[in-house]
């Protein structure tokens, strides 16, 4: 920076730093969002038996899967990528069973903070 007057230096460096904080907040905010449909679809495999037949209860693997995507989905944008591949994964499902789709959570003692539908608009989801 030779040539630079010390006050022009320190503008040039805060709007440096200025410019680093806000890539680190777009990053943060990106990885936030990053809950991948192949992660979503992994753990709800176990769970395709019970979703199919709708009786019993859910294997504890299944609920395993439920409760991890449960702890994935805690902001907004995983909550809308979580519900977005659930939406994709059950459409390729032949015979699920909606009730069994929409009570999945609730049968294996979890609360998430949207129903699972394939009429849900995942979009809505705060």
């Amino acid at each position: 920076m030779a040539g630079i007057s010390s006050k022009n230096k320190a503008v040039v460096l805060v709007a440096a730093f200025a410019i680093f904080l806000l890539s680190m907040e777009i990053m943060v905010m990106h990885a936030e969002s990053a809950v991948s449909c192949g992660t979503v679809i992994s753990d709800m495999t176990p769970c395709v038996g019970y979703l199919t037949s709708g009786k019993g209860k859910p294997a504890p693997n299944c609920c395993g899967g439920v409760k991890k995507l449960a702890g994935l989905a805690t902001t907004t944008p995983t909550r809308r990528a979580v519900c977005g591949c659930l939406k994709q994964a059950y459409s390729q499902v032949p015979n699920v069973n909606s009730a069994a789709v929409s009570g999945l959570p609730g049968a294996c003692g979890v609360n998430l903070p949207f129903k699972i539908s394939l009429q849900t608009n995942c979009n809505t989801i705060n």
